[in-house]
Formats: C-alpha cells, sequence, structure tokens
C-alpha cells in the first residue's frame, strides 16, 4: 500500500494523497504526448495573449461583442492554465502524487471555468440574437453595463454553484485505493475510489450538469432559432449571408464545445472497454478551446484580423 495512506484515530485508513497515474493503458510511453499537449498549451497562452493585446489596442473593438471575446480569452487561459501544469509534471518528471486539498481545489476550478466559458457562450449569442433580430434596440439593450452585469452573474453563478462538488467529495471517505487512472482530478474519478455511497455525489453531478449546461445549451438553441426565422425573412439573400457570417466562428465554437460534452458524457455512461479515450477526451476538452477560439475569430473576423496586422506591425492593405 502506498505511504500516502496513513492510519486514522478510527484504526482505518484513510488516503491523505491521491496517485495521478496518467493516460490509462499507455503509461510505458505517455510522455510524448507532453508535445502536442505543451504545443496546445503555449497556442492557447499566445493566442489568447494576443486577443486581449488586439481589443485593448483597437478603439474600433472596444464594443460588447469583442468584451465578451476578451473574457472568453481570459477564461480559456484559466481553463487550460487549471490542468496543464500538473499534467506536464506527471508526464516530464513522473509527479503523479497530489493531495487532497490541491485535489478538491483543481476539480473545483475545473468545474468553474468549463462552466463560466459555456456562460459566456451564452451571452455572445445573445449579443447576436439581439444585434439581428432587434438591430435598431441594439445600442440600447447590449450596452456596456449589459457586459458587466452579464459577466458578474455568470461569474457568481459559476463560482457558487461548483461548490458542491468538492465539497460532496471531501466528505467522502477515501479508505483503500488511491490511485486514479487519470492525469487530473475529474469528480467521478476521484469519488469512485471511496469507500462508502457515493450516490449523492453522482446525483450533484447530474443536476449540476443539467441546470448550467442544460439552461445554457436551451438558451443558445433558442437564440439561434430566432436568428434563423429572421434571416429567412430577408428578401436579399446578400443580407441573409452577411447576417449569418458574423454567426459562424461563434457557433463554430459552440459545437465543437458541447459536441466533446456530448461524446465524453456517452463514452464514460456507456463504461467503453478502453478507458483511455474518455480521460484523452476530457484533457482534450480543457485544452483545445482555448488554443481554437482565438484562431477561429482571428480567421472569420476582419476587423481582428486587421487589428493582429497592426500589432504585429504588417502590411494592412488588401486584408
Amino acid at each position: 500500500m502506498s505511504s500516502s495512506v496513513r492510519d486514522s484515530n478510527s484504526s482505518e485508513f484513510q488516503v491523505s494523497e491521491f496517485i495521478l497515474m496518467g493516460f490509462p493503458g499507455i503509461h510505458s510511453w505517455q510522455h510524448w504526448l507532453s508535445l502536442p499537449l505543451v504545443m496546445l498549451y503555449l497556442l492557447s497562452l499566445i493566442a489568447n495573449i494576443l486577443i486581449l493585446t488586439i481589443i485593448n489596442k483597437e478603439a474600433a473593438l472596444h464594443q460588447p461583442m469583442y468584451h465578451f471575446l476578451g473574457i472568453l480569452a481570459v477564461v480559456d487561459m484559466g481553463l487550460a492554465t487549471t490542468i496543464m501544469p500538473k499534467i506536464l509534471a506527471i508526464l516530464w518528471f513522473n509527479a503523479k502524487s497530489i493531495n487532497l486539498p490541491e485535489c478538491f481545489a483543481q476539480m473545483y476550478a475545473i468545474h468553474c471555468f468549463v462552466g463560466m466559458e459555456s456562460g459566456i457562450f451564452v451571452c455572445m449569442a445573445i449579443d447576436r440574437f439581439v444585434a439581428i433580430c432587434k438591430p435598431l434596440q441594439y445600442p440600447s439593450i447590449i450596452t456596456e453595463s449589459f457586459v458587466v452585469k452579464s459577466t458578474m452573474f455568470m461569474a457568481l453563478r459559476n463560482s457558487l454553484c461548483p461548490l458542491s462538488v468538492p465539497v460532496l467529495a471531501a466528505q467522502r471517505s477515501y479508505c483503500s485505493r488511491n490511485q486514479i487512472e487519470h492525469c487530473l482530478c475529474s469528480n467521478l474519478g476521484v469519488i469512485s475510489l471511496s469507500c462508502d455511497d457515493r450516490k449523492v455525489n453522482s446525483i450533484n453531478q447530474l443536476i449540476l450538469a443539467w441546470t448550467i449546461m442544460g439552461s445554457d445549451v436551451s438558451l443558445i438553441i433558442l437564440s439561434y432559432t430566432f436568428i434563423l426565422k429572421s434571416v429567412l425573412k430577408l428578401n436579399s439573400i446578400e443580407a441573409a449571408s452577411k447576417a449569418l457570417s458574423t454567426c459562424t466562428s461563434h457557433l463554430t465554437l459552440i459545437l465543437f464545445f458541447y459536441t466533446i460534452i456530448i461524446v465524453m458524457s456517452i463514452t464514460h455512461s456507456a463504461g467503453m472497454k478502453i478507458p483511455l479515450i474518455p480521460v484523452l477526451l476530457n484533457v482534450l476538452h480543457n485544452v483545445i478551446p482555448p488554443a481554437l477560439n482565438p484562431l477561429v475569430y482571428a480567421l472569420k473576423n476582419k476587423e481582428l484580423r486587421q487589428g493582429l496586422y497592426k500589432v504585429l506591425r504588417l502590411d494592412t492593405k488588401g486584408s
């Protein structure tokens, strides 16, 4: 038994730390995964810092839509940084141990940042809905005050709601196994090691997923349903195409973000014989969107491209 299991006053063994084994089934060569992962992490940091710099420097981008994009950039960097340093420590230095408070803190941070990203996608969907369906009212509805209030609401929601996850996990008794076949402290992976009834944890995870992700997805679908109806009423194909083009980057990121969550849920519920797949999806879900989001917006948005050229001191002619 690991030295991280100590004898408690009740003469039962109590785990004092967990061992993150990394990627199941490929422990002998998993260190090779560090190369693409560190490249994705660096890309996410550099790309999001560039987005923030461009939005800050360009007065033309001081608009609600770009403010939300800037907030998304901060959230993306927080999400990637929550998991990548520990994963790289495991892959490079075999630093697999993590004490319980650190593990529960990481668990909480992951839930916070994922929920916050989902919430910002909702705010951006509402922004596009008002811009396309109520263009004359847009300046009076989507104001600086709206950006601040909606961001504060999302930050408050995603700080308070996930508190139940680490609190309930900390109440479980971990008295035997302490090896987690994962490279991060996922809620379900941790509580699967508990020696007592963990039904309340599973129910709480399900309720949390439906109340946060379920409500966010519903609002996004509703917003884009109204957007589609509004676009279909336009007589000009050119006008319809222009209206939809402002949404393509946002929709691309939304579909990618939620598709991975759905696939992760299905693979975990199905109890796949290859546990590597859900673990890898879990890691990639926390590192690919932060790297992908700024790239998609930069490629799809002319104003951002022009701002990028200026920041990099490139010629803006023909952009």
